[in-house]
């Protein structure tokens, strides 16, 4: 096992435009794949070295803070689901130089649109480290630099992660300015979203409101917003109610991970409708959920249902042992009440009814939607990407898990023969 270097940090070369361009010029999808290669072995080598590195960051950890605890901590199994991510995006296709379109004019000039990298994209991370691994393989797969900034939280992990990635780098021919991690304190953090230091092309904030609001206001480079979730699920008057229990209970199966279920709407019109409330609020109980809900909801089971203290909790990602259930007339209020108040992330619909989950599915505005299953798939290794730089809630430049695929941008390559406009 070879010994890891876990305090280092560069940050005060160039690394905009002009380097970004020689880096390409240097590396191909093959040495991409082999650095990404090496990276997997080096995981599985060093797995002692990282879960004591973790071990360091989780005693620091306050241990009732169950959360944040969920997200830091790394075991055996998360190791495996790294080497399992970086193995899958190895395989799959390689996006860069990718023609999207073409076509020759009339007077012979050739006008090709292809897949290219961003350049260098910035993440600010907080308590996952396992973003190191999933968004700088996705970076670098899909031809971009990537500079890491994680949270305090796990420094420890992530340094040694950082280390992992510059041996991989190394072994390649590579230095580390491919994939870097920046320990820099606050302050520094926020003078290089104003513009200050090294230059980026996009910056992915993945945190709470507070960062993606500091991000989104001060940012100079374009921002892909990987935002709250607030995810519902509506329980159709011709939902099986069986298959919607096991549906709103998974989704409460963790709840540090922004795909979790916040808010249960049930049609007024389910048939033994204070039965199966309250077999709902009595599920969530058993597992450790505390109920909230509306007048309607609480009639149904006041013993196991509290009222909700205000509007506002409506808006609200929970990211904790806490869920509200509301009563609603029909599909439209159920979308209205979504659209209203979610974070456009994920929305489900458990019914029978075809044409009600189509209009579901087409009119509810959420990066992804379902009809009888779990917001809990929403993640990009479950939809088949590998693994994913963020889950992006805005509708520009893509919405959802973001994969290889979707960290790229376009350019036009134009072949000629002296042609002029005149």
């Amino acid at each position: 096992m070879k010994k890891i270097l876990i305090s280092f940090s560069e940050h005060g070369k160039n690394c905009g435009r002009d380097s970004i361009v020689e880096f390409y010029s240097k590396m191909d999808a093959n040495q991409r794949n082999n650095i990404l290669t090496s990276l997997a072995r080096l995981l599985d080598e060093n797995r002692p070295g990282l879960l004591n590195a973790n071990a360091a960051d989780v005693s620091a950890c306050p241990p009732d803070d169950a959360v944040i605890l969920d997200r830091l901590k790394v075991d055996d199994g998360k190791i495996d689901r790294m080497i399992g991510s970086v193995q899958t995006v190895i395989a799959a296709e390689d996006p860069v130089g990718r023609v999207l379109s073409s076509h020759t004019r009339a007077d012979g000039l050739k006008i090709e649109n292809r897949k290219v990298p961003f350049g260098t994209v910035l993440i600010i991370f907080e308590a996952r480290p396992d973003v190191c691994i999933e968004a700088a393989i996705i970076a670098l797969k899909a031809g971009n630099r990537i500079l890491l900034k994680g949270g305090r939280e796990a420094r420890t992990t992530n340094l040694f992660l950082a280390g992992l990635w510059r041996m991989a780098l190394e072994e390649n021919g590579f230095d580390n300015g491919a994939v870097r991690y920046l320990d820099i304190p606050r302050d520094e953090t926020q003078s290089l979203v104003r513009g200050d230091g090294l230059k980026f092309d996009i910056v992915i904030p993945r945190g709470g409101e507070e960062l993606i609001d500091f991000v989104e206001r001060n940012s100079k480079a374009p921002v892909i917003v990987s935002g709250r979730g607030n995810n519902f699920l509506f329980i159709d008057r011709e939902a099986d109610l069986e298959m919607a229990l096991r549906i709103a209970t998974d989704g409460k199966s963790r709840l540090s991970v922004c795909n979790a279920l916040d808010k249960i709407l049930v049609h007024s019109q389910l048939p033994d409708l204070e039965i199966a409330v309250k077999k709902l609020a009595g599920e969530m109980n058993d597992i450790g959920i505390s109920v909230f809900g509306d007048g309607r909801a609480v009639s149904a089971d006041a013993s196991k249902i509290a009222p909700i203290e205000n509007e506002d909790v409506w808006f609200e990602e929970f990211l904790s042992a806490k869920i509200v259930i509301g009563i609603v007339d029909d599909v439209d209020e159920a979308i209205r009440t979504i659209n209203k108040y979610s974070g456009g992330h994920s929305a489900s619909i458990v019914t029978a009814n075809a044409d009600d989950a189509e209009r579901f599915l087409n009119e509810v505005d959420c990066a992804a939607v379902y009809h009888n299953a779990s917001t809990r798939f929403t993640d990009g290794g479950e939809f088949g990407l590998g693994a994913e730089i963020a889950i992006s809630t805005q509708k520009l430049h893509f919405r959802g898990p973001l994969g290889v695929e979707h960290l790229m941008t376009n350019k036009w390559f134009i072949h000629g023969g002296g042609q002029v406009r005149g």
